[in-house]
């Protein structure tokens, strides 16, 4: 079930990369808890927090061909959007509904990113429907890898799919029909699930009657791998496994990341209700974002002033996102047609 990493990719990593990764993650989480302080001032109707899961989503970014490959992402998955290049604007944009928002003009619930021109598939707010729809757009690229209409190794061209969710989602039917779809055909597909134990309020064990969910990855016949969701290094070491996998014509990959949300399931959630302070508390000592500095402070690769700049920079650039997207217009009531229903033709 699980793949052994005989050599991790991530030692090759030079360190201007591993200082993008951990930008990335930061500015992920400023803008993130700049959300939150939005909603409880009242300036926005809801957030849905992706705390705790940078690790498991820049990890998966940097393996990725990004802007080429495709991505079905889920809705906390804030830091895999900005990895792949949604700017900080965009997202205040679609907290806030405004006109120009890059993804639907306003209409369309925030962290339902999208974006035609970087390849991030909308997703729709019932869970998991992604998952065959990410297969099928799998299918169609090894179907055109086979009629010759593409080069395989041509890396300008998408050479596989990935599709994230959460492990609760795993309950429904439609992730297990597009696994077994991958797994037949053998898709150049991955299938990221960030588990952080809680579906809303049911934990775990009232979820699955196994220990992971990649134990299940035999059944679909795909490779299934379990990996510290909060270690973007490892994240990204069996990430560039199942890519590579993809890429050669292996099949898919079910990969699981196990992390933890520290905060409630979204701003409409009270998690107090199902799980105790301590611990969340006790899960806090164990965030991806202070793993990952400490690690970089020790190597020498992070030190106290880059870190203030780094620091610095995330509030200038979330400070200028949430002035500009307070400052954008609404949408006209008129636009709510636009683009959802054909023009009418004229009549005689």
């Amino acid at each position: 079930m699980t793949n052994h990493i005989v050599e991790r990719a991530s030692a090759r990593l030079n360190e201007s990369t591993l200082l993008e990764m951990f930008w990335g993650m930061l500015l992920s989480r400023r803008l993130d808890e700049r959300a939150w302080a939005l909603h409880r001032q009242g300036k926005i109707h809801f957030h849905i927090s992706g705390m705790g899961h940078e690790a498991a989503q820049v990890g998966t970014a940097f393996a990725l061909n990004r802007g080429v490959d495709y991505i079905h992402p889920y809705y906390r998955d804030l830091a895999l959007s900005l990895a792949v290049g949604i700017t900080p604007t965009d997202f205040m944009m679609s907290l806030f509904g405004r006109k120009d928002e890059y993804s639907s003009g306003g209409r369309q619930m925030p962290s339902h990113f999208s974006s035609k021109d970087k390849h991030i598939i909308s997703g729709s707010s019932p869970v998991a429907t992604q998952v065959p729809q990410a297969a099928g757009l799998a299918f169609a690229i090894q179907y055109r890898q086979k009629c010759g209409l593409v080069d395989p190794n041509d890396t300008s061209q998408p050479r596989l799919a990935l599709a994230c969710l959460g492990e609760g989602s795993t309950s429904q039917g439609e992730w297990h029909e597009g696994m077994n779809w991958a797994g037949v055909h053998k898709l150049p597909f991955i299938c990221l699930v960030q588990n952080n134990i809680y579906a809303i309020s049911v934990p775990l064990e009232s979820q699955m009657a196994v220990a992971n969910v990649a134990d299940r990855a035999t059944a679909y016949g795909v490779a299934g791998v379990v990996v510290d969701g909060n270690d973007v290094l490892a994240v990204y070491d069996v990430m560039v496994q199942a890519v590579q996998r993809a890429y050669s014509g292996g099949g898919a990959t079910l990969v699981e990341a196990k992390t933890y949300r520290p905060v409630p399931h979204s701003s409409d959630d009270d998690d107090r209700s199902y799980r105790s302070r301590e611990e969340v508390a006790e899960w806090k000592k164990k965030d991806p974002i202070m793993r990952f500095q400490n690690s970089l402070l020790e190597d020498g690769i992070l030190n106290d002033s880059l870190l203030h700049d780094y620091e610095s920079r995330a509030r200038a650039e979330v400070d200028k996102a949430q002035a500009d997207a307070e400052a954008a217009p609404l949408p006209d009531a008129e636009e709510v047609f636009g683009s959802v229903y054909a023009p009418l033709e004229e009549q005689p």
